[in-house]
């Protein structure tokens, strides 16, 4: 057993990418690092929900990085609480074992309203006028007031968008330095998103991309120096998981238009744009990296929207019924249908088919509106100042099921004996995490 915990989630990170990394590689070096196979989908929301709570999203409801309430017709990107997750979490389960085992979570989607002792995530106070204050959700509530009078504002506008880069990321550990300090967590889980930004934007092999892990590095660094003096020179276990890692594309589909095309889906049409229009659809998809989760209203339609993508170039499975199983995504929540992208492309929200319709946030920075995820947010037409309306620009994704060791990450401990075997699965994480304090 050890005191103390902290568990780094990174996606991204590969292997090959601890040369370019002398922090990691030193605690990899003191420890054990095996392969870590990511379950489909390989994205942000469900891979925290498997590593947090040791299952898949049949048994957790995370399906996506979005949900669509069927019920109000309605969907909701990035925004959910923790209770949009059915399953308990690491935190939850120290408490019930030791009230004395106390969490802090810093950063990880879904993590409004969780039952960890402390908490820091993004939460910008929409204003009327349509502006954003920076703000964070944090437990205690007045929390983020003491951080941002130590270390300023969360800085938002390099957490995502064109201008995302390492301050964010910096941010998020020296902020986890000063919880650590003040309240000493016997458990840590932290997302450090850095390695994302260049490797979608520009390849995961680019010079971008490989500067990004030297960034990092650094700024794992200061935590983990940090860390260290906060607990008294006692160093915690360290646990480094990749979250999925990012693969090359050059080629992207595009289901909403493809339903467009054969009649399946409606839109409305508006002064600002063509909006989809999710009650008066017979099939739509919420689009998310390399998969998407088509929703069927009719059961009669279901074979033809298999028909229209099965075969089709970039798309290499079609998913249904009890095929969702083999993948842990029989739930409520998922599509009546899946498609799944093969390595090299990737999928897009775009339903509109000539851009001067497209809807005003398409331009835009604007991930809570747009019923899908749009990585085409990190680049930006000069001229214009907005968002292109260019797909092609991507240059890496990441969701599809890993089909080789090429598209596996690692798990990294920094105390020899943690790890046993080659290879683990991110829903064995939460077991792990539990059994170094004696559960």
């Amino acid at each position: 057993m050890t005191d103390r915990v902290v568990l780094l989630s990174i996606p991204g990170l590969r292997s090959a990418d601890l040369a370019a990394m002398p922090t990691l590689r030193r605690l990899a070096g003191e420890g054990d690092v095996v392969s870590l196979v990511p379950s489909f989908p390989a994205v942000t929301c469900p891979v925290q929900a498997n590593l947090t709570t040791g299952k898949l999203p049949s048994e957790h409801g995370v399906v996506a990085n979005g949900f669509y309430w069927r019920d109000k017709h309605e969907v909701e990107m990035w925004t959910a609480w923790n209770d949009a997750i059915g399953q308990p979490q690491i935190w939850d389960l120290l408490h019930e074992h030791d009230r004395a085992l106390t969490s802090a979570v810093w950063f990880p989607m879904l993590s409004k309203g969780a039952g960890a002792n402390y908490i820091c995530t993004p939460a910008p106070i929409h204003n009327p006028d349509g502006t954003e204050t920076l703000w964070c959700y944090t437990k205690p509530t007045e929390l983020y007031g003491t951080l941002r009078d130590a270390l300023g504002h969360f800085p938002l506008q390099h957490f995502w968008g064109p201008l995302s880069n390492i301050k964010s990321t910096g941010w998020i550990c020296d902020s986890a330095v000063w919880a650590a300090r003040e309240f000493a967590p016997r458990f840590t889980y932290a997302y450090l998103p850095h390695l994302d930004y260049a490797a979608q934007k520009f390849g995961p092999d680019s010079e971008r991309a490989v500067a990004a892990l030297g960034e990092l590095d650094e700024a794992i660094g200061r935590l983990v120096s940090g860390a260290a003096e906060a607990f008294g020179g006692e160093e915690p276990l360290w646990l480094v998981a990749s979250e999925y890692v990012i693969t090359p594309v050059d080629h992207v589909t595009y289901p909403n238009r493809v339903l467009r095309e054969a009649g399946l889906l409606a839109i409305d049409d508006t002064p600002e744009g063509e909006q989809l229009d999710f009650a008066g659809s017979r099939a739509w998809a919420l689009v998310d990296h390399q998969f998407s989760h088509v929703f069927v209203a009719d059961q009669a339609d279901v074979a033809r929207v298999v028909d229209l993508f099965r075969g089709r170039e970039g798309i290499e499975e079609v998913l249904v019924g009890e095929e969702k199983a083999r993948h842990g995504l029989m739930h409520e929540r998922s599509g009546e249908v899946l498609l799944v992208s093969s390595p090299q492309s990737w999928q897009a929200y775009y339903w509109w088919l000539s851009d001067d319709r497209a809807p005003a946030y398409a331009r835009t920075v604007d991930i809570h509106r747009k019923p899908g995820y749009d990585p085409v947010e990190m680049h930006l037409d000069m001229a214009t100042k907005t968002t292109p309306l260019d797909a092609s620009l991507v240059r890496g994704s990441h969701g599809a099921p890993p089909r080789d060791e090429s598209q596996r990450g690692i798990l990294l401990a920094s105390q020899k004996g943690t790890l046993v075997g080659s290879a683990m699965a991110d829903t064995d994480v939460c077991e792990l995490v539990l059994r170094q304090f004696g559960l």
